[in-house]
């Protein structure tokens, strides 16, 4: 892994596969480091002929953090949002998105195909509608537009994924583990020894959730972002499973009905995860959008 510095940060980052080939960008969602985008998924894409980068999120991972900003108040944001005010915020999703060029301009790329997952999804779609000369293609995974009017995730979930976790080693994996059961593919086992190596790995690599509050404050503060989505003519592909309760698979015809000529997968049990019995399915569909977007890259 490297580092480097980006739109005025410190972004880590790693890259698999060959420069020569074309370049695929995954971004992770809320308080996710790189490694939700696992090493042997990277290869899977890497084997077929794709440049695969995954970073770190500001506040999040090894990239820059941003303590000075302390800790947003979520109650008074939510709040904010519902009552349509202006809400300040330690940065934005605009500036997520444009951390997201400056790495491709400090590694001297000057197009990419931009795949997010849950809130790198939407950092996806913000990045498409600010950089629309630098991308080939957009891949949203599990995301949403922001619609206010979709089905919304309920105040149970809400209060397990929103809480502050523990901070000692084995309080923390066992109360991870906990909400990723909640909220794992209904159609799929639970794969709790791959679930416990990511919790594990993710703690010893960067235990920070104050970042993940930020992060979840800049995305509450961007809304509804229907009205640009509906302006791209970027080459889309949404991908969405029908059991996730996050953001319901709603989310997800929304998002194809919204952006021009997107393309939509629906993956039958898949919640708000990529259960290892999904990755064939996901990586063929991303290697075909990669492969019907050649003209454009």
């Amino acid at each position: 892994m490297s580092h480097i510095k980006a739109n005025g940060i410190q972004i880590e980052y790693e890259i698999f596969g060959k420069k020569i080939n074309p370049t695929i960008v995954l971004i992770a969602g809320n308080g996710a480091q790189l490694n939700f985008w696992e090493t042997d998924f990277c290869k899977m894409l890497a084997k077929n002929n794709l440049q695969v980068i995954r970073f770190d999120n500001r506040d999040a991972g090894l990239s820059t953090k941003f303590d000075a900003a302390g800790i947003p108040d979520m109650t008074k944001i939510y709040q904010a949002a519902q009552d349509g005010k202006p809400i300040k915020t330690a940065y934005s999703l605009e500036d997520m998105a444009d951390d997201v060029a400056g790495l491709l301009d400090t590694l001297e790329i000057s197009k990419a195909h931009i795949c997010g997952a849950s809130m790198g999804g939407t950092i996806a779609q913000v990045f498409a509608c600010r950089h629309p000369s630098r991308i080939c293609s957009l891949i949203c995974i599990m995301s949403s537009t922001g619609n206010p009017n979709n089905p919304q995730i309920s105040p149970e979930t809400l209060a397990i994924v929103t809480a502050t976790p523990p901070s000692e080693r084995n309080a923390y994996i066992e109360y991870t583990l906990r909400m990723w059961k909640n909220i794992w593919s209904k159609g799929f086992p639970f794969e709790e020894e791959r679930a416990k190596r990511y919790c594990e790995e993710s703690y010893d690599r960067s235990y920070y959730p104050i970042g993940t509050v930020r992060q979840n404050a800049a995305l509450v503060a961007n809304g509804d972002r229907r009205q640009h989505l509906s302006l791209l003519t970027i080459p889309t592909l949404v991908i969405h499973g029908t059991a996730d309760v996050l953001f319901p698979v709603e989310a997800g015809k929304d998002m194809a009905r919204t952006i021009p000529n997107a393309k939509l997968l629906l993956i039958e049990g898949m919640g708000h995860d990529m259960p290892k019995g999904t990755w064939k399915c996901i990586v063929e569909a991303i290697i075909n959008q990669v492969k019907d977007t050649s003209h454009s890259c």
